[in-house]
């Protein structure tokens, strides 16, 4: 039990001071949680700053709320329905999910030993100290993805609305209507996570209750009222191919990427290990588990949407904002369709929001180590415990880039695209690391995978390349300017802004991580410029 000292050793002190500590009367079993987490953090060279109010269930809530299986499996139901139709599909999403699971083991693994905010990039700054490009890259690389996924998200979100009002009011949206309902969404997911931990917390642990049953409801709905079922020789082998490629290998692997865009964040329970209890345990097990339990609910769900297309080649020749928004009105009909996509769109408002949860914090945990200018104003937190500067940054950048989608979809979705793919670089530094410098991890969490270890890292890593070449690949055939995959441009283009700011200001400035406890940075003999008060927050 956590006595008075225990408490005071447990929070350290700043400026002199004990750092306050809430308890709740009567129950102490909150500080028992987090007596080992907050132990740990000091251990690593940081103050608690941030109060640990997550339940594992929040926890698990971020990372399967940013995986958003119904979300990603709607949006991106067409690219494999068009690139080897069912049997790609099928087959894909079981191998993709096996290897997202290899990646999501090797993650846990090192998020067990290294359980703070900043996820991918503190774990590539502690295990390649010697490597602070590596670190500042993989941070404002990954940085821009969440803030690329959130803005995606969003305008999921008004694709979903807009979809609604076409079915229900048969009334068509432009670019530009489409473009300020996504605004809109922008604006309300920054005023969420302004509200902070809790709100953030609580709508996670919601959203896998709401997942749970709304994939049960859409189930249920598409199997029952669908007027004719497709047979099972249909959804386990039919192939379909709408790209123009004539290799069939090519264009099933083509299909993997929807598996892949959906399966991505797992990760992002890291991005709140600060906020979490028992979090060198919990959130590696979230990392897991919110793989296993999409595999299986996105493999429910599809087989539903299987059995129940009526046609793909009106889901191809659709009209509706969103091409799932077809396949459920021709299965359904109009009320229930209405229904469905509510449900669907719903749960993706939910998981664009937790990414600007998790851009927030890596603002946070970049100002934090000097890899970001205006420290203290990216360290500030509200009375909500919320990094602000951070949150509002995300909501701006989101605005913007949503502009891109007035003027021409296909330069949005290569920036979108670029996200997806710079989710998966961020997962290859650390990886990269564990396969080719084992021993550059020289601590080891709760979560381990023992004799494991190695193999399941090579497989990690071989995938993520696999996939990361694939997508920038062409997805149609002939190639030409409207159908050409721009994700290499704006891909490049992410490259050559971290580039320039390493260069302008990393190199300068960044050595990697800043450690806030002075008790540790005098432990490890660090400079004085490295022990810095948290006085920020």
């Amino acid at each position: 039990m956590a006595n008075a000292r225990t408490t005071k050793d447990m929070w350290g002190s700043r400026n002199g001071q004990d750092t306050f500590v809430q308890e709740l009367p009567g129950d102490k079993s909150l500080v028992d949680d987090n007596y080992e987490s907050n132990k740990r953090l000091l251990e690593l060279g940081y103050h608690v700053e941030f109060r640990r109010e997550m339940s594992f269930f929040g926890v698990l809530g971020m990372s399967f709320c940013a995986i958003g299986i119904l979300t990603g499996m709607s949006s991106a139901f067409q690219t494999g329905l068009f690139s080897g139709g069912p049997l790609g599909l099928f087959w894909g999403w079981n191998i993709c999910s096996l290897f997202m699971l290899f990646i999501a083991l090797s993650l846990a693994e090192i998020c067990s030993a290294y359980p703070t905010m900043g996820g991918l990039y503190f774990w590539v700054c502690k295990m390649k100290p010697d490597m602070p490009a590596l670190g500042f890259c993989t941070g404002w690389i990954y940085t821009i993805a969440m803030v690329l996924t959130g803005t995606s998200g969003n305008l999921s979100v008004a694709l979903y609305i807009a979809s609604l009002i076409e079915i229900g009011q048969q009334i068509t949206l432009s670019r530009v209507e489409i473009t300020a309902i996504a605004w809109g969404i922008n604006l309300i997911s920054g005023l969420l996570n302004t509200i902070g931990t809790k709100a953030i917390g609580r709508m996670s642990s919601f959203n896998v209750w709401w997942t749970v049953g709304g994939t049960f409801v859409l189930v249920i709905t598409l199997l029952v009222k669908a007027p004719e079922k497709n047979s099972a020789a249909f959804v386990f082998t039919d192939y379909e191919n709408f790209t123009g490629w004539t290799s069939e290998g090519f264009v099933v692997l083509l299909g993997f990427l929807q598996a892949v865009y959906t399966l991505e964040g797992c990760e992002t329970a890291a991005q709140v290990a600060e906020e979490a209890r028992r979090a060198e345990f919990l959130a590696p097990v979230a990392v897991v588990g919110s793989i296993v339990g999409s595999w299986i609910i996105g493999l429910a769900y599809m087989l539903a949407l299987l059995f129940s297309v009526q046609s793909i080649a009106r889901v191809q020749a659709t009209s509706y904002a969103i091409p799932i928004a077809q396949l459920y009105f021709d299965a359904v009909g109009k009320r229930l369709s209405l229904m469905c996509i509510v449900v669907i769109g719903l749960a993706q408002f939910m998981a664009a929001a937790t990414a600007f949860t998790a851009s927030s914090r890596l603002f946070y945990a970049l100002a934090r180590d000097n890899a970001l200018p205006f420290k203290r104003q990216f360290m500030f937190l509200n009375r909500f415990q919320a990094p602000f500067l951070g949150v509002w940054l995300s909501v701006f950048i989101g605005c913007v880039i949503s502009c891109a989608y007035i003027g021409s979809i296909i330069a949005f979705n290569a920036i979108l695209s670029s996200a997806a793919i710079s989710v998966m670089l961020g997962y290859l530094q650390p990886i990269v690391i564990r396969v080719f410098w084992p021993s550059a991890m020289k601590e080891r969490g709760p979560f381990h995978l023992g004799k494991w270890s190695h193999a399941i890292n090579i497989a990690s890593f071989a995938f993520t390349v696999f996939i990361c070449v694939l997508f920038i690949l062409p997805t149609a055939h002939p190639v030409n300017q409207s159908n050409m995959n721009y994700a290499i441009v704006s891909v490049g283009g992410i490259f050559l802004i971290v580039g320039f700011t390493w260069l302008l200001w990393g190199r300068h400035r960044f050595s990697g991580p800043v450690h806030t406890n002075p008790d540790f940075a005098a432990k490890h003999e660090a400079p004085p410029s490295q022990i810095e008060k948290a006085s920020t927050a």
